[in-house]
Parts: C-alpha cells; sequence; structure tokens
C-alpha cells in the first residue's frame, strides 16, 4: 500500500477522541438502546415513542409538520408509520383542506400505549439526567437545540 495517500493513525486518533458528530452519534445509541429496552415490553421502539407523543396534539397535523419536528424526511417518516399503522396506533388520512397532503392521527390505541409509555420514559429519563452533571442537562438541551 502507498503511504503516499494514508492518514498516520494520529488522523484517527484526532478524529476519534474529538469528531463532535461521532460523539453524539455514540451518545444518541446508548441513549436509544436504553429507552428501547423499557419500551420492549409495550412493542415500542423510542422512535414510535417520538411519533406517537409527536402526534398527541387536539388537531391531526400533516406528514410534512411531523417529519420536520422529528428531523426526518417526509419518506423515512412514512416507512416509520406503516408498523404503527398496522397495529391500529396511527391513522393516516387524506387533509380535506389540500387532498394533496396527508394527516396524522394518533387512535384510542395509540393514546393507551402512550398512556402505558409515558411513566416509563418519565422514570428512564430521570435516571439519565441524574448522570449528566448538575445543571448540564440544560446546556446540553441548548447546544443540540442548536444544531438541529
Amino acid at each position: 500500500m502507498s503511504t503516499r495517500n494514508a492518514l498516520p493513525l494520529s488522523a484517527t486518533h484526532l478524529v476519534r477522541d474529538n469528531c463532535l458528530c461521532l460523539h453524539v452519534q455514540r451518545a444518541a445509541r446508548g441513549l436509544a438502546r436504553r429507552f428501547d429496552d423499557v419500551f420492549r415490553p409495550l412493542g415500542l421502539t423510542h422512535g414510535q415513542f417520538s411519533l406517537l407523543m409527536s402526534l398527541n396534539r387536539p388537531e391531526p397535523p400533516t406528514i410534512g409538520s411531523v417529519a420536520a419536528l422529528l428531523a426526518m424526511d417526509r419518506t423515512t417518516l412514512t416507512a416509520a408509520l406503516k408498523p404503527l399503522e398496522r397495529r391500529k396506533l396511527v391513522k393516516v388520512s387524506i387533509d380535506m383542506e389540500d387532498k394533496r397532503n396527508r394527516r396524522l392521527a394518533i387512535t384510542s390505541a395509540g393514546r393507551t400505549l402512550l398512556v402505558k409509555a409515558f411513566p416509563l420514559w418519565t422514570q428512564t429519563h430521570a435516571k439519565i439526567e441524574r448522570l449528566i452533571p448538575r445543571g448540564s442537562a440544560d446546556e446540553l438541551r441548548e447546544a443540540l437545540r442548536s444544531f438541529a
């Protein structure tokens, strides 16, 4: 192998130790695993919980507004909705004001599941926040919001 086109190992270590993207991705995966574990008995993932929670509002939102809130593209959101639709937790319907749009509604079964999931989220979230040095959780949320 030619060394002319090779990066030194020190460059790899620099990225490993300093890359904010890498550290945020690793932390996100760790957090996701914790929430997936607590939601597993309900047959939910952390992403499905977030999606259902985003629909917990008085009026059914459009796919576009939910995609923006969850920082997902519409195609990914549509795929994420499929298992929730099959379980009859979410209903997708045509927007009566603009037939090109779809509205997303949480069903009665979806609300019932959220009522069961929310205490699990609350307990797990509190445990995680206790692992973060005092006052840093709010600073971390603010810093993360600035990138979203």
